[in-house]
């Protein structure tokens, strides 16, 4: 099932930009629930219903993304169509009411993504869940290839796994972020963490300098005033290499899938890795853009990424 861009749809930033912002979304309707996180925080789930006796999935969304994202959109739906039941995982933040801890989400969160999938993973066996499968986009995609790494065979509570367009190194796609026409996309993350950090100030007016974080023009400056420091790192190289993906691939033990296209613009193919565990097929067509993937006649369709990861999932745990 290899992906081929439609003719009409050149290059990865073409790629990237028109499946996001131009191809209709299906509708899926989700029930929301709040959960308190160990620190007294919360994040918010948003449920496609339960079903007895069927496969689960739960899927971690990328920087700045949302159930409503169109990729979480055309997997939900794929996936309600199948009759499983499944999950999105909001990151802090991210589900449209600010957090109340004096922290965010990052690329490397894999202890959130452990005590989310622990606290879930009995819920669903006990309810009857064939299966549970965790899928990552993006910057969710690699905060998850950083839990299955680290926890090894702990992290067997999932029957498989998917990561989609990852930065699987951090440091080689924020350097491809920064420069070229590649800041429109980090002018666009810029805005909204921005905003988010202002009213995170309003919460606690000492957490970093104010001025600087509206000075920053890229993603590693960002970085260094506001996510590195703010969950534990030292500075931007420091976060951005202990949180790569790529450094725990040898380490996974869960049938996992890498998806990432070689024209994506987030992380040019030369940093893409090509060694890793022999649980972890690594999959990288030429074309696709970032969680892009559009198929079909124009104006085309978001059908061959959710089919594709569905039809990993079942082939790597039936």
């Amino acid at each position: 099932m290899s992906y081929s861009a439609p003719w009409w749809l050149p290059g990865g930033h073409l790629q990237t930009i028109y499946p996001a912002k131009l191809i209709a979304k299906p509708f899926v309707f989700y029930r929301r629930e709040r959960w308190q996180t160990p620190d007294q925080d919360f994040i918010d789930i948003d449920f496609l219903d339960d079903r007895a006796e069927t496969p689960f999935l739960v899927l971690f969304h990328g920087l700045e993304g949302s159930s409503d994202s169109h990729y979480a959109r055309a997997l939900m739906a794929h996936i309600a169509g199948l009759g499983w039941s499944g999950a999105v995982v909001h990151f802090r933040g991210c589900s449209g009411e600010i957090n109340l801890a004096p922290r965010f989400y990052h690329s490397g969160d894999a202890a959130e993504i452990d005590w989310i999938l622990r606290r879930l993973g009995p819920q669903l066996r006990t309810r009857g869940a064939t299966r549970i499968y965790a899928v990552g986009v993006s910057l969710g995609g690699n905060a998850l290839l950083r839990w299955l790494g680290e926890s090894q065979h702990e992290a067997e509570i999932v029957d498989a796994a998917c990561a989609v367009s990852a930065p699987l190194d951090l440091a080689g796609g924020g350097a491809a972020l920064g420069r070229g026409f590649n800041m429109v996309y980090t002018r666009v993350f810029l805005k909204t963490l921005r905003e988010k950090s202002l009213q995170k100030l309003l919460q606690f007016p000492d957490l970093f300098d104010r001025e600087a974080m509206l000075q920053s023009r890229n993603l590693y400056a960002f970085d260094n005033i506001v996510t590195a420091p703010l969950h534990g790192y030292r500075d931007t190289d420091d976060y951005w290499h202990r949180a790569s993906a790529r450094y725990v691939l040898s380490d996974i033990t869960v049938p996992s899938l890498i998806l990432n296209a070689r024209n994506d613009p987030f992380l040019p193919q030369q940093y893409l890795p090509t060694d890793a565990s022999p649980s972890v097929t690594l999959e990288y067509p030429a074309e696709g853009g970032h969680v892009g993937f559009a198929t079909g006649p124009f104006p085309g369709n978001l059908n061959w990424l959710p089919q594709r990861v569905v039809n990993f999932l079942q082939d790597a745990a039936p």
